[in-house]
């Protein structure tokens, strides 16, 4: 059953488009973006960051679940059950009380929207330029009974025209303005559209402390990420910080949540991507032999033409990813989870 949904879901996704070609021109995002006539080029890197989740986020919900992000890690309990312990946590700190207007920024194929709107009881407003991903949302809050309280927006959170000032009490962006081109002017623009004494919560990508950008070897792990994440930089903690500063916002939070807490020993946040070592149980396809196997039975899928041709390009692309996930998390230089909380001033 699961494979059928995968199946109809990429075929649905990419449209009879030529994924190969697709997979290969993402694939020089960087050098598009970098390069000496990347000025000339008018290159936009919120399409490279779109073409990213349209080409991957079938294959990220079948390996990895409807959230689809990373979480502190315990040892007893599942990836899953991670997941939710943290959304609980965002939802905690953002004090979210009925009947609020919450605005999800970037908000994928909406997983921790879901539980947002059934544990807190707010109405939810989604932003993505996605709209594969929108559609895929749209369809899994129809079936869990809740697209009552959700609306959604299509458009780049860097540029939210449609909203009006002042107009949401709660934000979070899990995940999404670590895509950002400027993630100060993304800060504002959020900042625009939340009311006087709103909570913001976020969770971004950053390099920690013991980045060397003198290392080579640093440097080659910070490039892999950026090109499999579609990142056009990895900002540092105080560069996260300071850019919410920017934008006015009082931070009155920050930590890296992939750190041990009060001295109780969590699993490495990448552990899921690496083996299956205890009990998070993570999906066979997430490991590295898995991926490799999963990259065999995509070929014949294609093949028997179960799956679009170039379905094995984005799979070969997610593992080259993981991979860049655990060297970064190994090295101690990167994490998925600064998770800070910010307000706008009254």
């Amino acid at each position: 059953m699961r494979l059928h949904n995968l199946s109809k879901g990429l075929k649905t996704a990419y449209r009879g488009s030529d994924v190969h070609r697709r997979v290969e021109h993402f694939d020089g995002w960087m050098d598009r973006a970098h390069g000496e006539h990347a000025g000339s080029a008018g290159y936009d890197h919120a399409q490279t960051a779109k073409e990213y989740y349209d080409l991957c986020s079938e294959f990220m919900v079948f390996g990895w679940g409807e959230s689809l992000h990373f979480a502190p890690l315990s040892q007893h309990e599942s990836l899953e059950d991670s997941k939710i312990r943290h959304q609980r946590l965002m939802i905690a700190k953002l004090e979210l009380s009925k009947g609020m207007t919450v605005v999800d920024v970037g908000c994928g194929i909406g997983g921790p929207m879901r539980r947002v709107v059934r544990e807190a009881e707010v109405n939810v407003v989604g932003v993505n330029s996605s709209e594969v991903q929108l559609e895929k949302a749209k369809a899994l809050n129809a079936a869990a009974g809740i697209e009552h309280m959700v609306d959604f927006f299509a458009c780049s959170f860097m540029d939210m025209g449609a909203v009006a000032d002042d107009t949401f009490d709660r934000a979070y962006a899990i995940e999404s303005t670590c895509h950002a081109p400027d993630k100060a002017a993304a800060f504002a623009e959020i900042y625009r559209v939340l009311k006087p004494g709103a909570l913001f919560w976020g969770q971004e990508m950053c390099l920690t402390d013991r980045f060397d950008p003198g290392d080579r070897r640093h440097l080659a792990i910070k490039r892999e990420l950026m090109r499999g994440i579609a990142l056009n930089d990895i900002a540092t903690f105080d560069e996260v910080n300071r850019a919410l500063e920017a934008a006015n916002f009082e931070v009155v939070e920050a930590m890296d949540r992939a750190v041990e807490e009060d001295g109780a020993a969590t699993t490495p946040w990448y552990q899921p991507m690496e083996s299956r070592g205890n009990r998070l149980g993570s999906a066979l396809v997430a490991i590295p032999l898995g991926r490799r196997m999963f990259m065999g039975a995509s070929r014949l899928a294609e093949a028997l033409r179960i799956f679009p041709k170039g379905s094995t390009d984005v799979i070969a692309l997610l593992d080259r990813t993981a991979n860049a996930y655990v060297a970064g998390g190994k090295a101690g230089i990167f994490t998925p989870l600064y998770c800070f909380l910010a307000r706008k001033p009254l």
